[in-house]
């Protein structure tokens, strides 16, 4: 991850708008040392070949982006209030945590929250957090489907967020940003009248909170993504509450609102963590699965950073998701990043303009957007959810707004149980999707490959 002094750095460049142009015919990208040939339906005039995009592509000029003045009342959320001045706050002093470490539990704020997630009425479980190393560091629970560990076996929720409900509709989603290059991305999206939920990172947040506004007005749907990314099954209960409670509280600072989804790093999320976060007024937006759980509707465009995959795996990893969305009976919602360079390049110069050109046509849409939800519910103080003011723990709040409930793939069965399952209907898709097999390239996720850089 970057660290404040870079967060915190002003990048003054420009660059020429985006504009998507459809290929009259498929184009055929191929990188002979990779032997992965990828067939996107349209690329954009002005994308980064993809051979550079690279492990080593670390950096792209900044485009300039609209920011907005204190006092702004963003339309596209009825109700909510003007925004924040930001020039009033001071992220990087007391009593805020320091960047990109899990918070203290000993501060004042974090007790508070403690005492609220106690007396909420959620009942949290009392199994211990997992040890380091995912499914290999903890064998005995690899067959243990009463925790509901999503990382181990892609176990899911009644009240997680896993697809959109509609056929050939995708979710957009972005995690761990602010970057420096976002902007260029929001930029993109609204050359082409589309929205998006972004999920911050905490750390990110207070280093750039100018663009998290941005993203806000513009009406694109914020969610929290924690304080400093860890994988929260890891975490002690007390731990979990620092790093959502000071998520929801910068981003309440920022926006005068507090999100009501998140989205747990790495997917690791289990039945601990959904009580937490329930009581918390947090509810899980996960990215899609296969029946069998084997594979994630994961680009992987994270690993380009490290360089265990390249841009063209990405674009074939993207393309073979696409070929599936004909079979599901239900949209999908895909994992993508804009922290890095190499991220936004691959989104706003091939994944994104490659999805406006599919065919059969693909709605693009945020994920609040995509659940038949007006923006306001993506919000606590907006949406009339009971949940709390600033950085609280939002009581036994209902998440997301309610419609019709239906059922969710647990580990191969069909059901739920659990603390997780107390929630009420959040009138979201759950239901397992019906998918052919896929052709060519893997979207298996890589757990262990991924690690945030610093």
């Amino acid at each position: 991850m970057l660290p404040a002094a870079a967060a915190l750095a002003v990048l003054a460049a420009s660059a020429a708008a985006h504009a998507v142009i459809p290929d009259a015919s498929p184009t055929v990208v191929a990188r002979a040392a990779e032997s992965v040939p990828v067939h996107p339906a349209s690329t954009n005039p002005a994308a980064i070949p993809l051979e550079s995009i690279t492990q080593a592509h670390t950096s792209d000029p900044a485009e300039p982006y609209t920011t907005f003045t204190a006092g702004t009342v963003p339309t596209a959320v009825p109700g909510a209030p003007p925004l924040p001045d930001l020039k009033t706050l001071n992220f990087f002093a007391a009593p805020y945590p320091p960047l990109d470490k899990v918070p203290p539990t000993d501060s004042p704020e974090v007790q508070q929250w403690i005492k609220d997630v106690a007396s909420s009425g959620v009942q949290i479980p009392t199994f211990a957090p997992t040890a380091p190393g995912d499914c290999a560091g903890n064998p005995s629970l690899i067959s243990d489907t009463s925790r509901c560990w999503w990382t181990c076996g892609h176990c899911t929720r009644d009240d997680d967020i896993v697809a959109c409900p509609d056929k050939l509709t995708w979710g957009l989603t972005f995690d761990d940003g602010p970057g420096l290059t976002s902007m260029n991305l929001v930029n993109y999206l609204g050359q082409q009248d589309l929205k998006a939920t972004f999920f911050i990172i905490g750390s990110r947040g207070i280093s750039r909170p100018d663009m998290v506004q941005s993203e806000y007005i513009l009406g694109h749907q914020i969610g929290i993504h924690t304080w400093s990314h860890p994988r929260l099954t890891n975490l002690k209960n007390e731990e979990i509450i620092a790093e959502l409670g000071w998520t929801k509280r910068v981003l309440k600072e920022i926006l005068g609102v507090t999100p009501n989804t998140f989205r747990p790093p790495y997917g690791d999320i289990d039945d601990r963590v959904r009580a937490i976060a329930k009581a918390m007024g947090l509810t899980p937006v996960m990215w899609t699965t296969t029946p069998d759980k084997t594979r994630t509707f994961d680009t992987q465009d994270f690993e380009v950073g490290d360089g265990s995959v390249s841009s063209f795996q990405v674009i074939a990893n993207f393309d073979s998701i696409l070929d599936m969305a004909p079979s599901l009976d239900t949209g999908f919602i895909m994992l993508e990043h804009d922290l890095f360079a190499q991220t936004v390049d691959l989104a706003v110069g091939y994944t994104i303009p490659d999805g406006l050109a599919h065919q059969p046509k693909l709605a693009l849409k945020s994920v609040i957007d995509c659940m038949h939800q007006p923006l306001q519910n993506a919000y606590i103080e907006t949406s009339g959810n009971n949940g709390g003011s600033g950085g609280g723990s939002g009581g036994n709040s209902t998440t997301a707004a309610s419609s019709s409930k239906s059922k969710t793939s647990t580990g191969g069965k069909t059901g739920s149980t659990g603390a997780a399952s107390q929630s009420g209907n959040n009138g979201l898709v759950h239901r397992p999707i019906s998918i052919g097999g896929l052709v060519g390239v893997s979207v298996v996720t890589i757990f262990l490959a991924r690690q945030m850089r610093r």
